[in-house]
C-alpha cells in the first residue's frame, strides 16, 4: 500500500496517510475539501549491495582516491598494497602509539 499526500482545502493543511488505491477514491469522494498532491515515489531495492549496482567505474575511483590518500580509511580499504606499504603503514601505526 502506497502513502499518499492530502491537502485539506479548508485549513491548508497537508496529511500523509498509508491506504489501498481504492480507500483513496472513497476519501477523496467522500471529503470534497480533500484533495491529492501529487508527491515523488522513491523506487529502492533491498537486494544487493553498491558493488553490484555499479560498474567498473566506480571500483576505479575508489583506487585513485586510495592512491592519493593512502593514510585514510578508503586508502586502507581499497589501495593496493605492496609489502613496502604495508611495513610503513605497521611501523607509523607503532610510533603513533607509542
Amino acid at each position: 500500500m502506497p502513502t499518499f499526500l492530502f491537502l485539506n482545502n479548508d485549513t491548508g493543511e497537508f496529511f500523509e496517510d498509508f491506504l489501498t488505491n481504492s480507500k483513496k477514491e472513497e476519501l477523496l469522494s467522500s471529503n470534497l475539501h480533500i484533495s491529492q498532491v501529487p508527491a515523488p515515489f522513491a523506487i529502492t531495492s533491498m537486494e544487493g549491495n553498491y558493488y553490484s549496482k555499479t560498474d567498473n567505474t566506480w571500483s576505479e575511483v575508489l583506487s585513485k582516491v586510495a592512491e592519493a590518500h593512502p593514510e585514510s580509511t578508503v586508502g586502507q580499504r581499497y589501495g593496493r598494497k605492496d609489502i613496502k606499504q604495508s611495513k610503513t603503514s605497521n611501523i607509523l601505526q607503532k610510533w603513533r602509539n607509542s
